[in-house]
């Protein structure tokens, strides 16, 4: 099997650069395929795990079609989500008849199931996002800038020893809260009387995803029915999980609950995914998923209702299946009241 995909190439031994492949065989041989930038960081990331490190003239696809050619294996297993057209070719053209195999996701299925260490990664991974949230909401004057307040929790992330946001933060004021995936601007964020926040942290590679909705003065009558109801919505679905439970059925329950209250048509997304090292990992929470929920499994369960022009609802936490149900990990208060900030003045 050729690994390719960086972040799998990281799961399974350790190493962060970047630019290297990973050669695994049936005989249980592993093989870094690198560059000598990065050949004391293997040594010191992957102690005992061999590697083949190329001259810095030698192109990687080159260099990986000699690897394997000198380990004459007759078939190979590919990643074909990470393998660019160009590097299949450069395979393709140098390893002749050898027949390729179309992985379906093997790595990626394991990286699915987080283990003890892996679940106290994210753990503290939300505990920093959510304490750059209070942070924030103690300082906010709502004069600042839906940009201003993204670059705020990102400095803030860092200062609390978060490598970083785990993704590039959606700060909306008021109907441009309207776009599940708004883009910050120059927008006042105060100006509107409600602010979603979407953001997460990122600690040691491993990813939190966290969204509420801050009000600081009356909202629209649509806007308090949809938060009242994506809540429930939230609610329901996330006592819905357990192992063996369909994927799919999650998201059902949620949009049942959604659909009930006649705003089926403004959840237009699906209800969830998993994180870990990727913000977006395997299982998917949808309608369309076939995948079934299994203990280890951390989601995100972020059920929305969106009204154009007026503005959206969405609420997110982090959510691990476990033996029995579904343990919440992140813990900042989701209700209407709790979340009204009164802006500080200065």
């Amino acid at each position: 099997m050729l690994v390719t995909n960086e972040t799998n190439v990281r799961y399974l031994t350790g190493f962060t650069g970047d630019s290297t492949y990973l050669l695994l065989d049936v005989n249980g041989q592993a093989t870094l395929l690198s560059d000598p930038r990065y050949e004391e960081q293997i040594e010191q990331q992957c102690p005992g795990l061999s590697a083949a490190i190329r001259q810095p003239s030698a192109m990687l696809a080159d260099f990986t079609v000699e690897q394997i050619r000198a380990r004459d294996y007759g078939r190979l297993l590919i990643e074909p989500n990470s393998l660019s057209l160009a590097v299949h070719d450069v395979l393709s053209d140098g390893l002749g008849l050898m027949e390729f195999v179309r992985g379906n996701s093997e790595v990626e299925q394991l990286r699915a199931i987080k283990d003890v260490g892996e679940i106290e990664l994210l753990r503290r991974a939300v505990e920093i996002a959510q304490r750059a949230m209070l942070g924030l909401r103690a300082q906010w004057t709502g004069r600042e800038t839906e940009l201003q307040l993204a670059h705020e929790l990102e400095r803030i992330i860092r200062g609390l020893g978060g490598e970083g946001c785990s993704f590039a933060p959606i700060v909306a004021a008021g109907p441009q809260s309207a776009l599940p995936h708004a883009q910050p601007s120059n927008q006042v964020s105060g100006a509107h009387g409600f602010l979603l926040v979407d953001w997460g942290a990122t600690f040691h590679g491993y990813r939190s995803d966290l969204t509420r909705v801050l009000v600081t003065s009356k909202i629209p009558a649509k806007i308090a029915r949809a938060y009242e109801t994506v809540l429930a919505a939230q609610t329901a679905a996330i006592a819905a999980i357990r192992p063996g439970v369909a994927a799919s059925e999650v998201d059902r329950v949620a949009r049942q609950v959604i659909s009930d209250a006649r705003l089926g048509k403004r959840f237009t997304h699906g209800l969830g995914h998993g994180i870990g090292l990727d913000i977006h990992e395997l299982p998917r929470l949808s309608k369309s998923s076939d995948e079934t929920l299994r203990e280890g499994m951390v989601v995100t369960v972020e059920p929305g209702v969106y009204h154009p022009g007026i503005g959206g609802i969405r609420i997110e936490d982090d959510v691990l299946v476990t033996r029995d149900g579904a343990r919440v990990l992140s813990d900042l208060p989701r209700s209407l009241d709790e979340n009204r900030v009164k802006l500080i003045d200065g």
